[in-house]
């Protein structure tokens, strides 16, 4: 196959030789220029009273607004060792930025992700813009609309100057933790700059609320994208405008920087070229101590899946087995993270037989492999492998997330081709009717998903991390900026956390399946409508008659609990429609031991979920047990404990396995 020229093929040579010779000359200079920076920085600072006075100025200040004492200076010579290892590190950090450009890459850096999301924010926040500009009327509403408040807090703050104590204009929202110091609210600098800062994004979002006469996707669009710029731009981001890290720099003489700049580099490293930030210490999990441990061992392999059969912990266990399938976007250890939160591991103690599928993380080789090809090769292999091992063929199922949605299709599937293997279900925030899928949909229309689909096309596959980021773009304060902030201003290097590291541990994803799941189920939305074929058979869900049980988390931003609900309510058999608390990760791993949020119960799923929760009961506590309680019920009979490899299959090593071990 030949390749197209490139237009940086027609640049002079020197022009092309740059991007190879920059990055290895700057770090190669670097050590020297470190020495020659810390003495020239130390020597102007001594020699020069005005650079002394603006280094203290600012402790000064903040001595003088807080009302204590200024705290002491910042050292001179520390800060100027600092400041060159900051150089040092910030030159590693562009240096690894440049490295694609070495290795021949430099094409694909530069057509990345950000560019796209670009054009899509400015083209629906200018459709926003363009409304209210083009009608007089309108936008004197708008600039009224923005003026009464900032002239409340105008009025506040002056009244404040004056000694006044005085309510805010927009106090500090409850859990909001960039601004828990209390500088933020007792310093009327920084809690001018903090509300302004919320009048304007609360005034963005307003206008595009009541822009109308736009399209609900437009209006989305440009909704989820302010708030983007709304996170990047708030005061807490920044060093100036950011009491806390103001403080740390000048008490730490830039110490904090330093050690940032070191993060920066690795994260940009590690990255490839393209900031990965990091969100815990990958160093303090290990694969079967603390992380995916339950005791087990794979029993089945092919080229998507491999099969987990854990080890018995009871004498005796269900008849039934229970086969789990996991979301192939994320790895099956979501469910088995620390002893205390493993859902398999608490599943197996309730006398359980339990299989889990491991999803292959794809390379090229799996370019070819559609959705169709996860049914067949990842559920009904699934299925057949726990015949075999077990002799039994009639099983109990759970789907999570995009999991769910993939067994629903394989029920409706199987509904139609009289297979009964599956003789219940249950939905873990897993969505069968993507109508309103919540923000995620922003990123999916069928011209974003042409240009995806152009972008995946050489490598046949999606990396992981770009997925990674789509997710944690639904909550840029929490999983992106705080991060940001942490990482690479207060210098802090994140501490273990195994939500978090499986959060970072993301898959790729091939091209036909991914593309498939997309356009039939975000875009069309077949499965709801009854439009979908598998192998030439029409699916329909009110053909599904297992008894089925669907969990929905009340603040989930990727499965909203309203999709879900109204997914279950297309199934023809009965279902149990239970509401968790907290969100798409919290709300599912919930052990009961810690006995924490809530979980509400009600009647068979109709209308919509807005009218179904007044009808609902609302127990403390883990919705577990509930949904034990109903598994058991579905078949109580009971026999002896199954031990991997006795059956029919071999054991072929021990748990978690290969496939999940593999990186993206």
């Amino acid at each position: 196959m030949t390749s197209s020229a490139h237009p940086d093929d027609a640049k002079p040579a020197d022009a092309q030789a740059f991007p190879n010779a920059f990055p290895t000359a700057f770090a190669q200079q670097a050590a020297a220029q470190q020495a020659a920076a810390q003495e020239a920085f130390a020597k102007a600072l001594a020699s020069n009273p005005l650079a002394q006075g603006l280094a203290q100025a600012p402790m000064a200040a903040l001595g003088a607004m807080s009302g204590e004492q200024a705290p002491p200076p910042p050292d001179i010579e520390r800060l100027a060792t600092n400041a060159a290892r900051f150089i040092e590190q910030g030159g590693r950090a562009l240096a690894a930025y440049m490295q694609p450009y070495q290795k021949g890459d430099a094409g694909e850096i530069q057509r990345n992700d950000f560019s796209d999301l670009v054009a899509v924010a400015l083209t629906s926040i200018g459709r926003v813009a363009e409304h209210w500009t083009s009608d007089p009327a309108r936008l004197a509403e708008a600039q009224a609309a923005i003026a009464t408040p900032f002239l409340q807090l105008w009025a506040q703050t002056y009244r404040r100057m004056l000694g006044e104590k005085v309510e805010p204009v927009v106090p500090i929202p409850k859990g909001d933790k960039r601004y828990t110091a209390p500088e933020w609210s007792n310093l009327p600098l920084y809690d001018f700059l903090r509300q302004a800062h919320a009048i304007s994004a609360e005034w963005a979002e307003n206008l595009v609320e009541r822009s109308t006469e736009l399209d609900p996707r437009t209006r989305a669009k440009a909704k989820f994208y302010l708030r983007q710029i709304a996170s990047a731009l708030a005061p807490a981001n920044f060093i100036a405008t950011n009491p806390e890290l103001l403080r740390q720099t000048l008490q730490t003489s830039g110490e904090n920087l330093a050690r940032g700049a070191l993060h920066l580099a690795e994260d940009m490293e590690a990255g490839g070229g393209q900031l990965r930030i990091r969100q815990t210490d990958p160093s303090s999990f290990k694969f079967g101590e603390n992380v995916a441990a339950t005791p087990g061992h794979v029993v089945f392999r092919n080229e998507l899946i491999e099969l987990i059969q854990y080890t018995p912990t009871t004498e005796s266990v269900l008849r039934r087995p229970l086969l789990i399938i996991p979301p192939w976007i994320n790895k099956f250890y979501i469910m088995d993270l620390s002893a205390e939160k493993s859902l398999v591991r608490w599943v197996v103690e309730q006398g359980v037989t339990v299989f889990m599928v491991s999803w292959v993380n794809p390379d090229e080789r799996h370019r070819d492999k559609t959705f169709a090809s996860y049914i067949h090769e990842g559920i009904f292999a699934g299925l057949d492998a726990v015949k075999a091992a077990t002799g039994e063929d009639r099983v109990n199922a759970i789907g999570y997330c995009v999991g769910g949605t993939l067994l629903a299709t394989a029920l409706a599937y199987m509904a139609q081709t009289g297979d009964e293997r599956i003789q219940s279900a249950t939905f873990f925030a897993a969505q069968t009717d993507f109508s309103d899928a919540g923000d995620i949909q922003v990123f999916i229309d069928e011209e974003q998903l042409r240009a995806l689909e152009a972008k995946m096309e050489g490598k046949g596959y999606l990396e992981g991390a770009k997925m990674a980021m789509a997710f944690n773009m639904l909550r840029p304060n929490d999983l992106v900026w705080s991060y940001f902030v942490d990482n690479y201003m207060r210098g802090k290097t994140p501490a273990p956390f195994d939500l978090l590291y499986w959060n970072s541990d993301s898959t790729r994803l091939p091209i036909r399946n991914h593309t498939y799941y997309l356009r039939n189920f975000y875009i069309d939305n077949k499965l709801a409508k009854g439009e979908m074929e598998i192998g030439g058979i029409k699916l329909e869900l009110g053909k599904v008659k297992v008894p089925a049980y669907f969990v929905a988390a009340k603040d989930d931003h990727i499965a909203p609990a309203a999709s879900v609900y109204r997914g279950a309510r297309l199934f023809g058999g009965e279902v149990r429609y239970t509401l968790a608390g907290s969100g798409h990760i919290a709300g599912i791993i919930n052990p009961p031991i810690k006995n924490k949020y809530f979980y509400s119960t009600g009647p068979k799923p109709h209308g919509e979920l807005k009218d179904w929760v007044p009808q609902s009961v609302k127990h403390d506590g883990s919705w577990w047990p509930d949904w034990m309680a109903w598994l058991i019920e579905q078949a109580p009979e009971r026999v002896e404990a199954r031990v991997p490899g006795a059956g029919g299959l071999p054991v072929l090593g021990p748990a978690p396995g290969e496939y999940v071990r593999v990186k993206s």
